[in-house]
């Protein structure tokens, strides 16, 4: 199979002569510009731009993002000006090009480089997500290859992947992303904790892909039985980086791990989702407490799908897993598996409207009008669309980078917000917000809405009056109760936890200075 072929492959059945086309005259280019490049590994350097774009078009981006991944080392690397890659592919290419070009284009060293990492890749970003599926699957690959980088550049790359690129994976989704980066990376920033790992799992997981096996046949068996036909399963073993994060929660007790194992049911419908959890539950005893439901309760980066964990053969702890294929594309890609780029004729099949329409069956009402943000009026040209349908969580990111000049305060407030451990926490009428630890009342407020959050005069937690300032717990429903009269004070920056909210209340802080003076 020729590169194209390999590529052509993974592209939807829906792909046009004008979309191949538009990739073939990438490749070509790319070809003839990087002809004299090798990489570390010995390869052409032509493979690793083949690698990017038969990822991005296995996720499912458009023709002119998987031309843009050929193409996303030329301006840097090669002779090849802007004003070529215009006129031979046009403004949206370059566009996406440039992005990515900006991103690599870091001079500076040490904890200076990887805070400018970190503002370049949201500021990015927040202006156009595609940029990021390019900068992400270039990731993938050099970190599939990181064993041909020097010694003293493996482990800062790695480090660099751990800090930025997994949580980034992890809030917009793309679970099949998220995992296989920490694997790549664990060994090299933590290697003698990935060494405790394999000794500690070893035993667990001899005869795990065996033992796996046999489970999921017996599964099939039943659902066959059961009459069902249309169904897909698939097995797992737990990766290893997540594995370290769980036995360091639980002691390094791998017995008091229940998600090591894990079987995957794929299914057509919801109804058919649900059929299948209550025969899961007749061929194996469910443990207690260990039934998740997040087809009802979606996670807030929109994973769905049905847990069970329940005691199997030869009592075998096992984590059974089902839902939809719609479902399945979305844990696997996440934001990815809703941007559809391709452009038709009548312009009725947006990335906005589809990813319009896939926010609004995750978050409602209130929620969706606070957690993102969607202009309502059409926009000229396909960048300024696909801005809009960036998660508002980015475009904080950005914010703060523009309203920071303080970096390393910028790059705290990033860790502690986005990529923190996160707690879940819901409103009365059962929206989700995502917050991170040690949140409270006013943060959740200002995840709302700014006017709730300048106004707070309490809070109701599970039925319960608090105080503004208590800590709120994972599934804790949560009322704000608000007085027109109420105002920010100094005294809330010391125990609010998100950037949102400590901007809003400076804010409001200087607006009411100058009605005072």
């Amino acid at each position: 199979m020729t590169d194209l072929e390999s590529i052509f492959t993974n592209l939807s059945t829906a792909a046009t002569k004008e979309d191949r086309d538009l990739i073939t005259r990438a490749y070509e280019c790319a070809k003839t510009a990087h002809k004299d490049h090798m990489r570390r590994s010995g390869e052409p350097y032509l493979t690793h731009l083949v690698a990017v774009a038969k990822t991005l078009a296995e996720i499912g981006m458009g023709p002119k993002t998987i031309a843009a991944g050929l193409l996303h080392d030329t301006i840097e690397d090669t002779d090849v000006t802007p004003e070529e890659i215009k006129e031979q592919f046009g403004d949206e290419v370059l566009f996406l090009v440039e992005g990515v070009t900006k991103l690599g284009s870091v001079r500076y060293h040490g904890v200076d480089r990887h805070n400018e990492s970190l503002r370049k890749l949201f500021v990015a970003t927040s202006q156009e997500i595609r940029v990021l599926m390019v900068k992400l699957a270039d990731r993938l690959h050099n970190m599939q290859t990181l064993e041909y980088v020097p010694k003293e550049k493996q482990k800062r790359i790695a480090q660099e992947t751990l800090e930025i690129y997994v949580p980034v994976a992890h809030r917009l989704g793309m679970g099949r992303f998220r995992k296989e980066l920490e694997d790549l990376a664990f060994p090299y920033v933590y290697p003698e904790e990935y060494a405790h790992v394999k000794q500690v799992a070893g035993g667990h997981l001899k005869h795990a892909l065996e033992t796996l096996e046999k489970l999921r046949k017996t599964l099939q068996k039943k659902l066959a039985e059961a009459g069902i036909k249309d169904f897909k399963t698939s097995s797992r073993v737990k990766g290893m980086y997540s594995l370290f994060r769980k036995l360091e929660q639980r002691d390094w007790d791998i017995d008091k791990i229940y998600d090591l194992l894990a079987i995957r049911v794929v299914v057509p419908t919801v109804e058919d989702c649900y059929h299948i959890f209550g025969i899961v539950h007749e061929l194996w005893r469910p443990l207690p407490h260990r039934v998740k439901d997040y087809i009802a309760f979606p996670e807030p980066n929109g994973y769905q799908s049905l847990h069970t964990t329940v005691i199997a053969q030869d009592r075998t702890i096992l984590e059974v897993q089902i839902r939809t294929e719609d479902m399945h594309k979305n844990a696997e890609f996440g934001v990815a598996s809703h941007l559809v780029y391709k452009q038709t004729q009548s312009g009725d099949k947006s990335a906005l409207a589809q990813y319009r329409a896939w926010a609004g069956s995750l978050i409602p009402s209130l929620f969706y009008s606070s957690f993102w943000r969607w202009s309502r009026k059409p926009v000229s040209g396909s960048a300024e669309k696909n801005k809009e349908s960036i998660p508002q969580w980015i475009q904080e990111i950005a914010a703060a980078h523009q309203e920071s000049a303080n970096t390393e305060r910028f790059v705290t407030d990033l860790r502690q917000d986005f990529f923190s451990q996160r707690i879940f926490i819901f409103t009365p009428e059962g929206d989700v917000v995502d917050l991170p630890v040690g949140a409270t009342p006013i943060d959740f407020a200002y995840a709302i809405h700014t006017d709730i959050g300048d106004h707070i005069a309490g809070a109701k937690v599970n039925n319960k009056l608090v105080h503004i300032d208590t800590a709120l717990r994972n599934g804790d429903i949560v009322e704000i109760i608000t007085r027109p009269s109420s105002r920010p004070t100094a005294k809330w920056l010391s125990f609010t936890k998100t950037a949102l909210a400590r901007r809003r209340i400076r804010i409001a802080l200087g607006e009411i200075a100058e009605k005072k003076a």
